[in-house]
């Protein structure tokens, strides 16, 4: 099961915005019930970095909203690509500026 993009939820969204609700709703529950019994007994957390949390992401989620740094691993490639989309208006050259502090998971 793909939980990035995944397209049963990109169509919920697609019914929410288009305003249909119940349509929406049905799909997002189908997503959950899918999601559910496809991770009883699976890690689903894509992070990569050893946590005492990892595929705890009620905690995780908690954490991160406490202390407002940044965000949960699993949620940057999701902001990355908004953020990359925005910087296409400057040509990029916002990365010119961009300094990662070391302990950021880097490519291998």
């Amino acid at each position: 099961m793909v939980i990035d993009g995944n397209p049963k939820e990109k169509e919920s969204m697609k019914a929410f915005h288009q305003g249909n609700r119940v349509e929406g709703q049905k799909l997002q529950e189908e997503f959950v019930a899918e999601f559910r019994e496809e991770y009883k007994e699976k890690d689903h957390c894509s992070c990569k970095k050893a946590c005492q949390y990892h595929g705890n992401c009620k905690e995780c989620v908690a954490i991160h909203r406490a202390h407002q740094e940044h965000l949960p691993n699993c949620m940057r490639k999701m902001v990355n690509q908004k953020i990359k989309m925005l910087s296409e208006l400057t040509e990029h050259t916002v990365a010119n500026e961009i300094e990662p502090p070391k302990e950021v998971l880097r490519r291998e």
